[in-house]
């Protein structure tokens, strides 16, 4: 590795680079061992995809776990609204080598859990919930999310949510 490699890092992959948003800056990347790059910024995290990338922001990340020499993120999806609240679903967890992980595991843990401004664990019949107050990276909102447990009934958790969100607004009693 060269002495300008050694203080400035490696250069940003070109896909990266022009994905960005204008002021948006890399805190760390690294190399993909099944190719691509994964990279952190306040937005959000970069994964590889396809030929490009594609960026997750934080509030949609439900778990990221590192383990031996693996970063594996189970990202969610914005299922279904319910007034204020949105119910999320989780996709696939998928696993990303990185041989040289640099900071990735430290920042993601840290982003993620920061994202965090709330949350409630409610408990039904046939499955519970998990309320959750995050904040919506770039911007100086928080969205209320509701993770369904499998066979929670989301009518019901969405009815509550919508109540909840309403009541996190200032408005519904």
């Amino acid at each position: 590795m060269g002495l300008l490699s050694r203080l400035f890092g490696e250069p940003l992959p070109e896909a990266l680079r022009e994905a960005l948003a204008e002021d948006e800056h890399v805190l760390a990347v690294a190399p993909s061992g099944t190719g691509g790059h994964v990279a952190v910024t306040a937005l959000g995290l970069w994964l590889p995809e396809g030929t490009g990338v594609r960026r997750i922001g934080w509030h949609l990340i439900s778990k990221a776990v590192w383990k031996g020499d693996a970063l594996t993120v189970t990202e969610a999806t914005e299922a279904r609204t319910a007034g204020g609240a949105v119910l999320l679903a989780d996709r696939e967890p998928v696993r990303h080598v990185l041989p040289k992980p640099g900071k990735i595991p430290q920042l993601v843990r840290q982003r993620v859990e920061g994202s965090i401004r709330q949350r409630y664990r409610k408990e039904l019949d046939g499955g519970g919930a998990w309320f959750v107050v995050r904040k919506v990276p770039g911007t100086d909102t928080s969205v209320l999310q509701v993770r369904p447990d499998r066979g929670a009934d989301t009518d019901v958790l969405a009815s509550m949510a919508e109540e909840a969100a309403a009541k996190l607004a200032g408005g519904a009693p």
